[in-house]
This record gives structure tokens, C-alpha cells and sequence, in this order.
């Protein structure tokens, strides 16, 4: 009986493991303790050490500043423009100018005239105003555009839809609110100015959510830190009447989710000028492609890796300078991932390089099939023939511009990313193949004559565009329209002056 009491006693080894377990439960309890209770003793420090009351919709971000100081002050360096990785960087790139053949494939389309990478946040509204795609009011030809065009660039745009009405203001002109839409993305796109809690300011993305069976009322702190970057980092369309703005994810967050929603409605961009295709041209399906990647997957947030945290005098605040996570590996990366700065850097850019690989062939092959079919209308293909092609070439570039319009898709989800793309490249050879075939039965043999557009100017004289008038009327109107414009706004107190 002894012999089998001491055999039912704890081995000593057992006890000492519970033992650091529980040590080790207990410090990592604690822990979490000391961090709550730091965030809250820091949220109750920056309430109780405001300088002044900001209610209701505050737009002019400098207005913050009194406030919170240390993120008005890595907000403002979103005007910054000196870092450069291998792909891109802060700075303003001419993407057309590197990758002429984007110019066929939106041929019929704004994004032919000029489509640059994109800069901070404090850029939002004078790179609107610079670029070709928006036009010049004062030019006819260029037509009015929409003033849901304004929705991502500026915290106006809540103070504007709490003014006249959402639906509203969706049907307005771009021009028509260029006195009023004059601060850069700032703190009334995200945050509540009473107790700068996150917020969601832009009802699409509610709406989107709730079509997508999601209640935004339900999404824990995590899920706002990237939500908040979900309102304008999405695929996007306008509605044709009323220029009502909605998120397509009434069947998933997928890029098939999207092409169902848009081929049940029958919805299509623009035609082709070149292939007749009617074309889906994707947005910035930033939130959508992320969240099919490994880090949304394991509860990472936008946040975590475009705003890390940061220490100051005892005070831990988010860095607000929202860029590449690669101009910080130190504070971003690192922060879970052991390995060396360097092993992290080549992990991102062998991503990127395997990425363009496969975004190459399929925009060189795309271009190809758009003139292709363009040669067969020529040669007198009919509706019928044209058929199939033309739903070929649509889902081709579907698939490629919801790939490469999506910023950082190569990184966060590198599977995705290429899945997506090998699709479009299968597509636009089954389009090519299919145009021979109607090519053959017109009586043509061989190959189809290519114009030379290996250059941006080249292909968009191909193309039939006149860039040095659109450069002219643009001129005309940063000359003459937006200075008025933001003399109006701090006429009307809706813009601080500089000194």
C-alpha cells in the first residue's frame, strides 16, 4: 500500500514545471495589466492636457495639433518624399512612362493620360488638382467630374456630408466642391475629436460591411486599426445615376466576389477605344488582398505595420507618418520577426521581383490581345465572333489591374497575388488564341502588325490622345481656378493660412 501511495505522489520535476508555468502565467498577466493600465493612464493623460475643445467635425488638421502634438507632428512628415525601396517609395513615380503597355490597356480611359505612385497623405489634395485624369473645369471636353471623386482625399468630405446630405453630395461636381474640399487626409477621417477614439467617417464602408453580412458596431479595437484604412484603401465604384459610392462585397471580400457583384448588375467602367471590351477598372483593393494574406490571418492590423508605436519622454503614441513598413524594420518588422534587417528586406523585395515577373508577361500579353482585337473589327468580325473574346479580355484585366492596383499586394499575400495574375495571363492568352481563330475565318493568316509603343508618348499617340493640350487646360486651371478656390475656403474659415 505504501509503495503505492508514493507512486500516486507528484514527481518533483512535475511540481517544479507547474511551478515556473504558473510563474510564467502570472508575470505574462501581469504584463498585460501594466499595459492596459499604461494605455489607459496615457489616454487619461492626453485628455486631461488638452488645450482646447474640439467638437463636432473638425477638418483643419492643424487644429489638432494643440492637442497632440507628437502625431500632428509624424502626420506632417507625410509630406515627405525621400524614401525609396526597389519598388517605389514615397516619391511620385510615372508608372505609364516605366510600363507603356498600361496605356493600350486603359486606352478609352482617364488612367491613359497620366498615373503616377502615390505620396503621403499630405499630398491627397494638391495631387488631385495636378493630375491629368481629374481635367480642367473650364474645358468642356473633359467633362464634370463627379464629386464623389473627393471622397478619399480629405476630412471636408464627413464635414460635407453632415452639411448637405450624403446622397447629395454624391451627385455633385467635382468643381462644385473645389472651395470646400481644401485639408489633406487627416485626424477627422479616423478619429472622434472629443476623445479621438477611432471612427469610421465614410459611410461606404458601413454600408459595405452590412452588405457583406458585418456590423461595424461589432468589430473589436484590432479590427478598427485597419478598418479605419478599409474606408479608402478598397475597390470602389459609382453608381451611373446619382454617383452613389458602394464597395462591392455583397458576395465576399474576393476578387471573384467582386466580378460577380459587377457582372450581375451589368456594370462596366468604360469600353475599350481599342478592343470594345467593357472594362471593370479596379480601384485599390488594398483591405481586400490583405485580408487574404498571413498577416491579417494571424490578427495583424494596418496599424501594426504602417503606424507602429513610439516612445517619448514616457509617452507612447502611433507614429502617424503611415508609410512602407521598409523606412522602419527596426520599430515594425522586428517587433515579431527576429532575423536581421537586411534577410527581412530581400524576404519583401524577392516577393516583389517574383510578383512583376508574372505582372509583366500578362500586361505585354493583354496589350497584344486589345490591338489584336481592335485589327479583327477592322477586318469586319462581327458581334457574334467578338463575342466571348470581348468577356475574355474583360475578365483578363480584371484580374491584372485588381492585382497590381492593390498597394503592397506582392507582400501582403504574395499566393494571392500571383493566383490572380496567372488567371488574367491565362485569360489573355485564350483571348489571343480565339482572336486567330475569327482572324482566320475573315481570311487573315499570320501575324497581326503591332504598332510601337515602347514608350509612354508613343503609346499614347497610338491611342489617339493629345497629352500637351491636356497639359495646357491643367495649367489654365492650377493658374487661375484653385487659387480662388483656396481663398474662398479660408475666406470661409475652412482652411487655416499658412504663415
Amino acid at each position: 500500500m505504501s509503495t503505492q501511495i508514493e507512486n500516486k505522489k507528484m514527481k518533483p520535476w512535475v511540481a517544479w514545471l507547474l511551478f515556473f508555468v504558473t510563474v510564467g502565467v502570472v508575470f505574462l498577466l501581469g504584463m498585460l495589466a501594466a499595459s492596459i493600465t499604461q494605455r489607459r493612464a496615457e489616454i487619461t493623460s492626453i485628455m486631461n492636457n488638452k488645450k482646447i475643445e474640439i467638437t463636432g467635425i473638425e477638418s483643419r488638421n492643424e487644429i489638432f495639433a494643440e492637442n497632440y502634438p507628437r502625431e500632428y507632428d509624424t502626420w506632417a512628415k507625410t509630406i515627405e518624399t525621400e524614401f525609396q525601396s526597389e519598388y517605389n517609395g514615397s516619391s511620385v513615380v510615372d508608372v505609364l512612362e516605366q510600363r507603356p503597355e498600361m496605356v493600350v490597356l486603359w486606352a478609352g480611359y482617364a488612367f491613359s493620360k497620366d498615373y503616377g505612385t502615390p505620396r503621403g497623405h499630405m499630398h491627397a489634395i494638391e495631387d488631385v488638382y495636378h493630375s491629368l485624369r481629374t481635367g480642367s473645369p473650364m474645358n468642356p471636353d473633359d467633362g464634370p467630374q463627379p464629386a464623389t471623386c473627393w471622397t478619399c482625399k480629405s476630412p471636408d468630405v464627413p464635414r460635407m456630408m453632415d452639411s448637405i446630405g450624403i446622397a447629395e453630395y454624391y451627385k455633385g461636381t467635382w468643381a462644385s466642391l473645389g472651395h470646400e474640399i481644401v485639408n489633406p487626409i487627416g485626424c477627422a477621417d479616423c478619429h472622434e475629436p472629443e476623445t479621438m477614439n477611432l471612427q469610421i467617417s465614410r459611410p461606404a464602408l458601413i454600408e459595405g460591411l452590412a452588405n457583406s453580412g458585418q456590423d461595424i458596431n461589432k468589430m473589436s479595437q484590432q479590427d478598427m486599426r485597419s478598418l479605419a484604412c478599409a474606408q479608402c484603401h478598397v475597390e470602389y465604384y459609382f453608381t451611373p445615376e446619382g454617383k452613389y459610392l458602394i464597395f462591392p462585397w455583397e458576395n465576399g471580400l474576393t476578387m471573384e466576389g467582386g466580378e460577380q457583384y459587377y457582372d450581375k448588375i451589368g456594370f462596366a467602367d468604360y469600353t475599350h477605344k481599342l478592343s470594345r471590351a467593357p472594362i471593370i477598372k479596379a480601384q485599390h483593393p488594398d483591405y481586400e488582398i490583405f485580408k487574404q494574406g498571413i498577416h491579417a490571418q494571424r490578427g495583424v492590423s494596418c496599424a501594426d505595420c504602417h503606424m507602429p508605436y513610439k516612445s517619448e519622454g514616457g509617452v507612447k503614441y502611433s507614429d502617424h507618418q503611415i508609410r512602407s513598413p521598409l523606412a522602419n524594420i527596426n520599430n515594425t518588422c522586428q517587433v515579431c520577426h527576429r532575423e536581421s534587417e537586411e534577410t527581412l528586406r530581400e524576404s519583401v523585395y524577392d516577393r516583389q521581383r517574383r510578383g512583376n515577373e508574372t505582372r509583366d508577361m500578362v500586361e505585354v500579353e493583354l496589350a497584344k490581345a486589345h490591338i489584336e482585337a481592335a485589327f479583327a473589327w477592322e477586318k469586319g468580325a462581327t458581334e457574334a465572333q467578338m463575342e466571348n473574346i470581348l468577356q475574355l479580355l474583360r475578365q483578363s484585366q480584371w484580374r491584372w489591374d485588381y492585382a497590381v492596383a492593390s498597394h503592397g499586394a506582392s507582400f501582403h499575400a504574395p499566393v494571392e497575388f500571383q493566383r490572380i495574375l496567372a488567371q488574367g495571363l491565362d485569360r489573355a492568352h485564350k483571348a489571343r488564341f480565339e482572336i486567330s481563330k475569327v482572324l482566320a475565318q475573315l481570311g487573315h493568316i499570320g501575324e497581326v502588325p503591332m504598332p510601337d509603343i515602347s514608350t509612354k508618348e508613343k503609346a499614347q499617340a497610338y491611342i489617339g490622345l493629345d497629352i500637351e493640350k491636356e497639359k495646357a487646360n491643367k495649367k489654365e486651371f492650377l493658374d487661375t481656378v484653385v487659387p480662388k478656390w483656396l481663398e474662398t475656403a479660408k475666406a470661409n474659415n475652412h482652411l487655416v493660412s499658412k504663415k
